[in-house]
Order: structure tokens, then C-alpha cells, then sequence
């Protein structure tokens, strides 16, 4: 089988994401302490909020870089498999939720969560992989 851990491809994703994750959560958490619950929507904390988003931009722009700089087709196929498993994971979930959202009284999902059910979606991805192939891909 391949080994993944090996590839420099991955190496560099890693590098790239782990700084990204860590200003995500810097970010989020800032947010969190700076805007008090309710808050009008101003250029202030508009400004404030969108700026953990600069960092999900960031993993967006690494995880494509990351299949550009991936030159071996499996591990490529692989990644991209655990990303299709991850859009169809949050997708369905988001969307059963929605539908219950319109026609019974359960609390509403906000919009924030289609993210983190990517990222987890994207742990199913790899344990789908892993139990297929026995190459989970990015490590």
C-alpha cells in the first residue's frame, strides 16, 4: 500500500493547516469575547465576525492546494472520495434538520454548524477509506 505519512504533499498540508486551525479557533474565541449576545449587526462587529472566516477560506484554499500538490492519483482519489463522503454527510444531516425545522418545533440549526459537520463528515470520509483500502489518506 501507499504510505501517505510519507508524501511531501502531506506534509505541507499539515503545515498549512494547523496554523489555519489555531487562528480559527483564536479567532472564533475573540469573536465570542469581543461581541456581547445580541449585538446589533454594525461595521464593528460585522468586521469582527467575518474574520474567523478568513481562516476557513484559508483550509478551503489549503485543502485545494493540497489535491494540486498531491501527485500520486490514488491518495488524490482518496481525498477527494473523503470529500465527496464529507459533503453528502452534512448535507444530509442539514437537510433532515431543516425539514424538521419547518414542520415540527425543533430548535433551530444555525447556519455556523454546516461546517464542523463537514469537518466531521470528513473523519467518516477517512474511516471509510481506511476500511476499505487500509490507506485512510491524510493522516
Amino acid at each position: 500500500m501507499t504510505n501517505a505519512s510519507r508524501n511531501p504533499a502531506y506534509r505541507r498540508y499539515t503545515g498549512r493547516m494547523i496554523p489555519l486551525s489555531l487562528a480559527y479557533v483564536g479567532a472564533v474565541g475573540l469573536a465570542s469575547w469581543l461581541i456581547p449576545d445580541g449585538a446589533a449587526a454594525n461595521v464593528a462587529t460585522v468586521a469582527i465576525a467575518l474574520v474567523p472566516g478568513l481562516a476557513a477560506l484559508g483550509w478551503i484554499w489549503a485543502m485545494a492546494r493540497f489535491l494540486v500538490e498531491l501527485d500520486d492519483e490514488y491518495l488524490r482519489m482518496l481525498e477527494i472520495r473523503k470529500f465527496l463522503i464529507a459533503t453528502g454527510f452534512a448535507l444530509a444531516i442539514t437537510n433532515v434538520w431543516g425539514l424538521l425545522e419547518l414542520f415540527t418545533t425543533v430548535p433551530a440549526l444555525s447556519v455556523f454548524f454546516v461546517w464542523p459537520l463537514w469537518c466531521v463528515g470528513l473523519a467518516v470520509g477517512q474511516l471509510v477509506n481506511w476500511r476499505q483500502t487500509g490507506v485512510a489518506g491524510c493522516a
